[in-house]
C-alpha cells in the first residue's frame, strides 16, 4: 500500500512538473510584455540598509586568500575564487550571492573597497560558472547585495566600472522579471519579487517594474506566510533571512515617500512573534525542518523590531509548533505535518520531536541541519536525527531519492530530483493535538500516523511540564492498527543531548545529566531498555560536534507504553 501510494504521488508530481514546464514554454510567447525590455539603469538613488551584521576580520581572511563559506574553506593563493571548483553547492550559493561583501564594507579601508571592486569585476567579466549564478534564489540574493553594498563597490570607482555595474543590475532585474513571467517555483517567486521591489525603488530607469513586483510580492506573502507567522516550508532559517530583507524593504518604500504594501506590513507583524516561539533562552532557534546554526546577532536584531516587552506566542497551529514554559525551562515541540512538496526540499521527518532547555543551557536537542554536505543533510533530515521515536530504523517521511522501483520509476524520480531536489513524497497526516493547563502543570499530547503505511503503527506522545520547570514527564505509546498488525517491530526512542551535556549512569538505574553551568538533571524510564549511544550535533557554530543520546529500546507487538522523566536537581548550597 505504501509503495503504491508513493508511486501515484510520484506520477502526479511528474505530470505537474511536465505541465509547469509546458506552461513556462508557452509563457515565453504569451506572457505579459517585458516591462524592462528597453530599460536601462542610469543611476542609483538609494542604498538599502543591510541588517545582517558584519565582521571586519573577514576582510583579513580575504587578504590572505581564504574564503570560508557554509562550513567549507577555499584558499585561492592570489587568484580569484571564481576560478576554482566550489567545495560544495552551498559554498557556491554564498559566493555567487555576494552577501559576504558586507564584511569588506565593515573593514572600511581603501584596500577593502579595492578588493570588493576586484571581485565584482571578476564576476562581471564572466569568470566562474554561469550555471551556478543563474538560479533565481542566487540571482535575487546577488541583486539585493549589489544594491545594499553599492556604496562600498562604487566609492572611488572609474566611469567604466560604474557603467558596467549599473548594466549588471539592469540585466539581473530583467532576468528575474522574465523568471516571474515564465512561472518559477513558489519559494523563488517570493525572493524574486523582493529583489525586484528593491531594484524598482533604488534605481533610476527601473521604475516600471515596481508596480508589478509589488503586486507579486503582496500575492506571494499572503500565500506563503501562514496566519500564525510561519512560512509554508516550516523552516525558521528561511523566515529569518526573509525578515532581514523585508524590514529594509519597508524602510526603502518610506525613503522614496511611498506607502509600503499592506501585505508587507502584515507579514512582518506576523513573522516576528513566531521567531519568539521558536527561540530558546540562549538566543538560538529550535532545530526543526532545516534550521541549523543560529546567528544570534541577526536574531537579536530582528527581535528588537518586535519590542522587548511583547509576550511570547506559545501556540502556532498553522505552522505546527507548540511551546511550553515552566520556571526557567522551555520546551518546543514539532506537532505539524510535513509541508507541501514544493516547499519540502529541506523539511525533516521530525514529527513529535522536541527540544528542552533550562535557562541558558540546552539539554535535549535535535541534530540540526549542517551548513553543507549532501550526505550529512540527508542524515540530519531523518527521524533518527530527532528526539522522537523511530520504528525499524525508518523515517516517518518518505524522501525522493530517484533510486527506488523499476527502471521507469527511477528515471522519473531522477528527473524530478534534478528539478525539485530531495523533497518529501509522503509523511504524517495533520497531527491532532490536545493542549491544556492543569494545577501545577501544562500538558501537551499529539499523535501521528507516519508509520501507519509501512508498519501499521501509530505513535502517540504526551508531555507534562511542571509549573516550576523542575520536572518533565513524558509518555510514548504505540498502537498496532491496519496493515502489518501482529508483526514485532523494533522501536528506538531517542533523546539527543547537547554536546555540552555529560551523561553518566547513576543510582537506581537513573541517568545523571551534568551541564557546564552547574545544573544537574536525572533521567529515568520504565517499559524499555536504556542505553547511552553516540550522536552528532550538526548545528555547532564550528561545524558538527560529537554528542551523546539517550536511547530507549523496545519491541512493539500489539502495543506498548513507555514512560520517561527528566528531573532537575537543585545544586547544593555552597
Amino acid at each position: 500500500m505504501a509503495r503504491g501510494h508513493e508511486r501515484w504521488v510520484l506520477y502526479r508530481l511528474a505530470v505537474r512538473e511536465a505541465v509547469r514546464t509546458m506552461r513556462s514554454a508557452v509563457a515565453r510567447i504569451t506572457a505579459p510584455p517585458d516591462l524592462l525590455a528597453g530599460a536601462r539603469v542610469t543611476a542609483l538613488v538609494i542604498a538599502p540598509h543591510d541588517l545582517r551584521t558584519s565582521d571586519a576580520t573577514f576582510a583579513d581572511d580575504i587578504y590572505s586568500g581564504l574564503f570560508v563559506f557554509a562550513g567549507r574553506a577555499l584558499s585561492v593563493s592570489g587568484r580569484s575564487p571564481f576560478d576554482y571548483e566550489p567545495p560544495s553547492p552551498e559554498w557556491a550559493e554564498v559566493l555567487y550571492g555576494f552577501g559576504w561583501l558586507r564584511h569588506l564594507r565593515a573593514a572600511d579601508t581603501a584596500l577593502a573597497r579595492a578588493n570588493a571592486r576586484a571581485f565584482v569585476s571578476d564576476f562581471l567579466a564572466n569568470r566562474g560558472d554561469a550555471a551556478l549564478a543563474r538560479p533565481v534564489p542566487i540571482a535575487a540574493r546577488r541583486l539585493i547585495s549589489f544594491l545594499c553594498q553599492s556604496p562600498l563597490v562604487l566609492e572611488g570607482a572609474d566611469h567604466t566600472f560604474y557603467q558596467a555595474f549599473l548594466k549588471s543590475i539592469g540585466r539581473s532585474a530583467r532576468d528575474l522579471e522574465r523568471a516571474l513571467r515564465r512561472g518559477t517555483e513558489r519559494p523563488s517567486r517570493l525572493l524574486a519579487a523582493v529583489a525586484l521591489c528593491y531594484a524598482g525603488l533604488c534605481c533610476e530607469g527601473l521604475q516600471p517594474i515596481l508596480r508589478r513586483a509589488t503586486r507579486v510580492l503582496s500575492r506571494e506573502l499572503d500565500r506563503q506566510i501562514l496566519p500564525d507567522g510561519g512560512h509554508r516550508s516550516r523552516n525558521a532559517r528561511f523566515a529569518v533571512e526573509l525578515l532581514l530583507d523585508l524590514l529594509p524593504l519597508r524602510q526603502s518604500f518610506l525613503s522614496r515617500s511611498l506607502e509600503p504594501p499592506e501585505a508587507l506590513l502584515r507579514a512582518i507583524d506576523r513573522m516576528l512573534p513566531m521567531l519568539r516561539l521558536m527561540r530558546h533562552p540562549d538566543a538560538s532557534l529550535s532545530h526543526f525542518n532545516g534550521m541549523g546554526t543560529t546567528e544570534a546577532d541577526h536574531l537579536t536584531t530582528l527581535l528588537i523590531y518586535d519590542g522587548a516587552l511583547v509576550e511570547t506566542m506559545r501556540h502556532a497551529p498553522f505552522s505546527g509548533y507548540e511551546r511550553l514554559e515552566g520556571g526557567r525551562v522551555v520546551l518546543v515541540v514539532d506537532v505539524g505535518a510535513p509541508p507541501r512538496q514544493s516547499y519540502s526540499k529541506l523539511a525533516c521527518a521530525g514529527c513529535l520531536s522536541f527540544e528542552l532547555s533550562s535557562g541558558l543551557q540546552r539539554l535535549v536537542v535535535n541534530c540540526g541541519a549542517p551548513a553543507s554536505g549532501t550526505d550529512q543533510r540527508s542524515i540530519s533530515r531523518s527521524t533518527a536525527a530527532h528526539s522522537t521515536a523511530t520504528i525499524a530504523d525508518a523515517s516517518s517521511c518518505r524522501f525522493l531519492t530517484g533510486e527506488d522501483g523499476w527502471w521507469g520509476r527511477r528515471l522519473i524520480g531522477r528527473w524530478l530530483l534534478r528539478r525539485w531536489g530531495p523533497i518529501i513524497l509522503r509523511g504524517p497526516s495533520p497531527v491532532a493535538i490536545d493542549r491544556r493547563n492543569e494545577p501545577g502543570r501544562a500538558i501537551l499530547a499529539g499523535r501521528h500516523d507516519g508509520y501507519q503505511y509501512p508498519f501499521g503503527v501509530t505513535h502517540e506522545r504526551r508531555w507534562e511540564l511542571s509549573t516550576d520547570g523542575n520536572r518533565l514527564d513524558g509518555e510514548d505509546a504505540f498502537f498496532r492498527e491496519g496493515r502489518g498488525r501482529g508483526r514485532a517491530r523494533d522501536v528506538a526512542i531517542r533523546f539527543h543531548l547537547h554536546p555540552t551535556v555529560n551523561v553518566q549512569g547513576g543510582d537506581d538505574g537513573r541517568l545523571v545529566l551534568m551541564t557546564p553551568l552547574g545544573g544537574t538533571w536525572t533521567f529515568s524510564s520504565e517499559g524499555a531498555e536504556v542505553a547511552i549511544e553516540n550522536s552528532v550535533f550538526f548545528a555547532g557554530v564550528a561545524g558538527p560536534r560529537r554528542s551523546s543520546q539517550i536511547v530507549l529500546h523496545l519491541t512493539v507487538t500489539e502495543g506498548a507504553h513507555v514512560r520517561w522523566q527528566f528531573d532537575h536537581q537543585e545544586p547544593a548550597a555552597a
